[in-house]
């Protein structure tokens, strides 16, 4: 799957980026049509510790999941939002099945 990461005024490592990538593809497990997914990290300007936002968005046919998740880590932030987007997608897959 294609993922485009975009992070938001700082620079993301490749470790972070490859990791990034690496849980992405697993959606591919849940729902095999996935088109592509936007990621997008942003630093928030508070003294707060939880500053990180990791926001995700899936496009599937005929829609779009949008997740967003604030968390000390971008790590710990896609773990929470790719687990939200796997249940999202088993669900739909569950209502395209009842259809059938």
């Amino acid at each position: 799957m294609k993922v485009n990461t975009q992070s938001v005024n700082f620079n993301a490592d490749q470790k972070l980026i490859s990791f990034i990538q690496k849980r992405m593809d697993k959606l591919d497990l849940f729902y095999d049509k996935v088109i592509k997914s936007d990621v997008f990290l942003k630093l928030e300007n508070t003294s707060d510790k939880e500053n990180k936002i990791f926001e995700a968005r899936v496009s599937v046919p005929g829609d779009s999941l949008i997740v967003k998740k604030q968390c000390k880590s971008f790590e710990e932030g896609a773990d929470m939002a790719i687990a939200s987007l796997e249940r999202q997608l088993k669900k739909r897959k569950e209502k395209l099945r009842a259809h059938l």
